[in-house]
């Protein structure tokens, strides 16, 4: 049996997951990264991507989280993000109404800061659409 240690996703509205994992995957600024059990300690920023989170029983669920802190000590993994949502919790009609907005801003000539908004926002869309597609093949 694989070793098991405690993770938590916390947003401001909820705890969204708390529980014993395998293993846990997700992008930092820097480049995706794995949490194993008995995992150096260290506390890294989170970009918007999707978690890929193993069991206890060995099964990986996906789910969309944004922007956020990842905490990894002795005694816990903790993720702090401002949303997380598994696929069947996705509104995909409002993520592509989201989506085709951003990416009809990007067309228009806008302000560098509103381009930098939009491109968060096209991603974001794209994130959750892409793990709401995942509902049909759980």
């Amino acid at each position: 049996m694989p070793a098991l240690f405690h993770f938590e996703v916390h947003t401001p509205y909820r705890l969204f997951f708390s529980g014993k994992v395998e293993s846990i995957s997700l992008v930092l600024i820097d480049g995706e990264k794995g949490v194993l059990a008995h995992h150096s300690p260290f506390t890294a920023p989170v970009a918007a991507c999707l978690l890929r989170v193993r069991d206890d029983q060995g099964r990986v669920r996906t789910a969309f989280i944004t922007d956020g802190i990842i905490e990894v000590t002795e005694i816990k993994t903790m993720l702090l993000v401002d949303a997380a949502e598994w696929p069947e919790e996705i509104d995909v009609e409002r993520a592509l109404t989201v989506k085709q907005k951003a990416e009809e801003n990007l067309k228009n000539d806008i302000l560098t800061f509103e381009n930098d908004s939009a491109k968060g926002k096209l991603r974001r869309a794209e994130l959750r659409l892409q793990v709401a597609g995942m509902v049909s093949k759980v």
